[in-house]
């Protein structure tokens, strides 16, 4: 290593892992998906069960595709989710596809309750999360985790 290399990683402080918006970003996801699926457990959900149940509330008739992009996961996950789902009557799916290849997921009444049921335990949760910031922190955070989102979801210059 050469003197002027061995100098520059002296100099160089590095920032503490938890000052890293990355880093605390992902602690804290890692820390409320641990939280929902504890509160969710007792149901029989998993957070990205929970998560799908929620996307279909508000998007009825999606896709395979645009469920697991909305949960996170992926298209293969979402198959075996949705097939778990839809054996314990939460969702229904057609045999076939009407056109194309999507086969379009609905909620059952027994998802909407399911759904009813996670929202009870998973809110207290979400209002913990942010107990401690007042209402113009909780917009700016909203705000501001936006504008990384679209930052990163930019084409590359």
């Amino acid at each position: 290593m050469s003197q002027e290399s061995i100098a520059r990683r002296e100099s160089a402080s590095p920032q503490a892992l938890d000052a890293m918006i990355g880093y605390q970003l992902k602690h804290l996801q890692s820390a409320l998906r641990s939280h929902m699926d504890e509160a969710l457990r007792p149901i029989g959900l998993s957070t990205p069960q929970y998560a799908c149940l929620e996307l279909l509330r508000r998007e009825p008739g999606a896709s395979n595709s645009e469920l697991a992009r909305g949960a996170f996961v992926t298209r293969q996950t979402m198959s075996t989710l949705l097939r778990g789902l839809q054996d314990r009557g939460f969702v229904t799916r057609p045999a076939k596809a009407s056109t194309g290849r999507a086969l379009p997921t609905t909620l059952t009444p027994d998802g909407e309750d399911a759904l009813d049921q996670a929202m009870l335990r998973v809110e207290p949760i979400s209002a913990l999360m942010v107990s401690s910031l007042d209402e113009t922190q909780k917009n700016n955070l909203g705000e501001s985790l936006d504008l990384c989102i679209q930052a990163l979801d930019a084409p590359a210059p």
